[in-house]
This record gives C-alpha cells, structure tokens and sequence, in this order.
C-alpha cells in the first residue's frame, strides 16, 4: 500500500513543534509480505515457428527465381517457375482424351436410349439391352479416368509455379536458374519473423514445480524483459542431458528479434511468503543498507535492514522490518537530515523480520 504523508508540524506534550526541514509530503509504502518466487536463470535460443524449406514436386528446368536469401516475400508469392512444355503437353493429351471419353458417353447413352424403349417393346433380346447398359457404365468409366488424368495433368502443370506458403524471410537457395530439378528436391527454405518462440532445457531437479507454474519470462541482451504466452512442457526428459525442455511463445516480436539468438529465461522453481519493500526505500552507504521507518511519533528514521532477492522494483527484506511498519519511498529527500536508529547486530544478522 502506498500513501502520502504530510511532516509539517508535530505534536509533543500537547505543543505544536516544527519537524525536520526536509519536505512538506512524503510518499510512504507499508511492509508487507508477499509470495516470493525463486527463480533459476537458463540460457534459452529464439527460434522461428514457421520455418520450413519448399521442395520441387515435379520434374522440371528452374527457369525463375524471383527471390534471393534475405528478400522478404508476402504469402502467395511466386518464388521459383519451372519449366512447363511437358507438362502442359501432357495436359493437352489429358484434355483430348477426355474429350474423346466424353463423346463416347455421348453416344453410348443415345444407344441405350435408342435399346431401352424398344426392348419395352420385344423387339430386342435381354442380352442386347444388358449389352447396351453395361457400354453405358463403362463409357461412364471412361470419362471419370480421363477427368482424374486431366486433374493430375493439372496438378502437375500448376507445380512448375511454386509460391510462398506464407509471408516472411529467405533463409537458403537451395538451386540455381537453369538446373534441373527432380519430386522431392530442396528448393528454398524460409522462416516467419511474425511468430517467434524460445526453446530452453530445464535441468530435472527443478521440473515439478515449473511443471504446475508454468510461467517464465525472458530478458534480452539490452535487459529488456518480454511478455511470453504460452508454456509447453514437454513430457520427456532428454537421457543424455537429464533436461526437460521448454518452450516458450514470445508476444512481443518487434523486429529486432531473430532465430538463434540467445536470451536468458527465468523459471521459477520454489515459492515462499517474504517481507517486502519497494526497492527505491533503500539507502546505501559504503556497507550500510537502510530505509527511513516511521516512528510511534510520525517522524522517519533510518534503521539498517539486510535484503535478499530482489524482483524487479521490490526488495526482499530479511532483517530489521516487521509487518504493517511504514517506509520513505523516495529517501533522497532526507538525506541531511535522517536520525539514524540502527538495531542490535543480532536483529540484523540472525533475527527473522516479522
């Protein structure tokens, strides 16, 4: 709890005296206890979560590669054009064919017609109407080939273009313009900037309770700390390693990140309730380390403390404060005129706060 106090006057054995001259307000936090979470420190890898390397899946001369490694490209770009003379021939073929099924269906269905209603009248056998029925029914077949040998045919044709499956960056040209290209060959492979993640290997001792967190955050080279969605734990540790590895997705990618780089990751792996302070109510001087503490009468004064950890703009206090007891905030503006009220050596040392 934060709050503002004013000091201009105090009241002693019923007179009204003037208090220190340090400032008309200060801004005052109450010590309390809160849940510490201890964290371990781990060196984690960025990595990009499309990353992929497109493959020819036909045969073919490369004949464009509008890209190079580093151009950006948008999703449904075309990246690389094969050469398509046999494939839009067997196209061709694919089509006349059908055609020529199709005009069979054509006449096999007026022949059954033609069959069916005069053998309503008698004037043909059972066996020529089967006859007329079954060449119906395998004309049909015939044009259901042909239109899946057109579909492949097409298919085949519309590999010679490949495009970006998704907008981001090149990593790799895996061919050149004019080389030849076989179903399954490497041809560029790519990554999206846009959906980062961070990969790190937890050792096995701190598993169970990072495990039911699931929390972490991560620090960058510059001390910039990143907001991380989701955690995925993976359910195996490695054997060689005795690590179980997590992955981290990063909410925040602005640009500067890349895969590989490398970034600290803090889990925490313990809780436990501590006595807290903001960390700007420490006064440091040489080895002394105190807060400016309101007395029974209102006025602050400086009592030395031992701290622990500290979490981002709070300090662990482990000696020297208890519970419910009001600290300066902002102690520079009683620097000259602070009473020092330090405690015994051992409320410091050894005595847990309250």
């Amino acid at each position: 709890m934060i709050k503002r106090v004013s000091l201009g006057w105090l009241l002693a054995g019923g007179l009204l005296i003037p208090a220190l001259a340090y400032s008309d307000e200060l801004t005052m936090a109450e010590v309390a206890r809160a849940p510490l979470h201890e964290v371990v420190h781990l060196d984690g890898l960025i990595e990009a979560i499309q990353q992929s390397t497109v493959s020819a899946q036909t045969s073919g001369t490369v004949v464009a590669l509008p890209f190079d490694v580093d151009d950006s490209v948008a999703a449904g770009d075309l990246i690389v054009r094969l050469e398509d003379s046999e494939q839009q021939s067997r196209l061709r073929q694919a089509k006349a064919g059908l055609d020529e099924a199709r005009s069979g269906l054509q006449d096999a269905r007026q022949q059954f017609s033609r069959i069916e209603a005069i053998h309503e009248r008698g004037l043909v056998s059972r066996q020529e109407f089967d006859q007329a029925r079954n060449n119906l029914s395998a004309a049909g077949a015939r044009v259901e080939r042909a239109e899946a040998t057109v579909a492949e045919a097409q298919k085949q044709l519309d590999y010679t273009r490949i495009i970006a499956p998704y907008g981001g960056i090149l990593t790799e040209r895996h061919v050149e313009l004019g080389e030849s290209v076989n179903p399954g060959q490497p041809l560029l492979s790519g990554l999206s900037l846009e959906q980062l993640r961070v990969v790190v290997d937890l050792p096995q001792r701190y598993a169970d309770l990072a495990r039911s967190e699931r929390q972490a955050t991560v620090t960058l080279a510059d001390g910039r700390v990143l907001e991380t969605g989701e955690l995925t734990f993976y359910p195996y540790a490695n054997p060689d390693t005795h690590t179980f590895r997590l992955r981290l997705r990063l909410n925040e990618p602005n640009g500067s990140l890349f895969p590989g780089m490398l970034v600290k990751v803090s889990v925490p792996v313990a809780s436990r309730d501590a006595l807290w302070v903001p960390a700007s109510a420490l006064v440091q001087r040489s080895e002394l380390r105190a807060v400016f503490v309101l007395d029974d009468d209102g006025q602050p004064r400086l009592r030395q403390v031992r701290i622990g950890s500290r979490d981002h703009d709070r300090l662990e206090i482990l000696a020297g404060l208890s519970v419910g007891e009001w600290v300066v905030t902002d102690p520079s503006v009683l620097v000259g005129s602070e009473r020092l009220n330090l405690p015994s050596r051992s409320a410091v040392d050894g005595e847990p706060s309250q």
